[in-house]
């Protein structure tokens, strides 16, 4: 990797997005932070429902491990409501209703109006962690927000994110 840190957009590089929220150049982690947010902040999904970071007249095709946004940091509380952070520094309020668990018990949402899936990193997981419950008699998760319980969906087993339709 060049001592920058910073990989050139060019087709010859497979560029990926993996589900710890870190860009990759040729299965190599792209460390640089900066060319990370640069990326987020360019990712855009094609009519054919791919995905391309473009910037300027560059455009590349990038491949989605997972999700093409993760959330990064969780703030706020049950009375207010939640902000989510997202890996390309932008924040939302958190729609409670599209909350889901996924494979290996990784918790997802909806952005960027509904239209994209998110998975929450670990540390923004443990974020809105604190205020979860657990319905005793049913034993199913819930958010609680301002007077409504919102409940906590389980993706089946070969169910998905839908990353590529949204």
């Amino acid at each position: 990797m060049p001592k920058a840190g910073f990989w050139a957009i060019e087709t010859t590089r497979k560029i990926s997005f993996g589900k710890d929220g870190w860009w990759y150049a040729n299965e190599e982690r792209i460390e640089n932070r900066r060319i990370n947010v640069l990326f987020s902040q360019h990712l855009r999904r094609t009519p054919e429902g791919q995905y391309e970071i473009a910037i300027g007249w560059d455009r590349v095709a990038v491949e989605i491990e997972d999700t093409p946004y993760v959330v990064t940091q969780v703030t706020g509380t049950p009375e207010g409501g939640f902000v989510v952070r997202l890996n390309d520094e932008s924040e939302e309020p958190l729609n409670p209703a599209t909350l889901s668990v996924g494979r290996d018990q990784a918790l997802y949402c909806r952005v960027k109006n509904g239209e994209y899936p998110a998975r929450f990193l670990r540390p923004a997981y443990y974020q809105l962690a604190t205020y979860i419950q657990q319905e005793p008699t049913s034993g199913t998760f819930f958010l609680p927000l301002r007077e409504t319980r919102y409940r906590i969906a389980a993706l089946g087993a070969s169910e998905e994110p839908d990353a590529t339709s949204g």
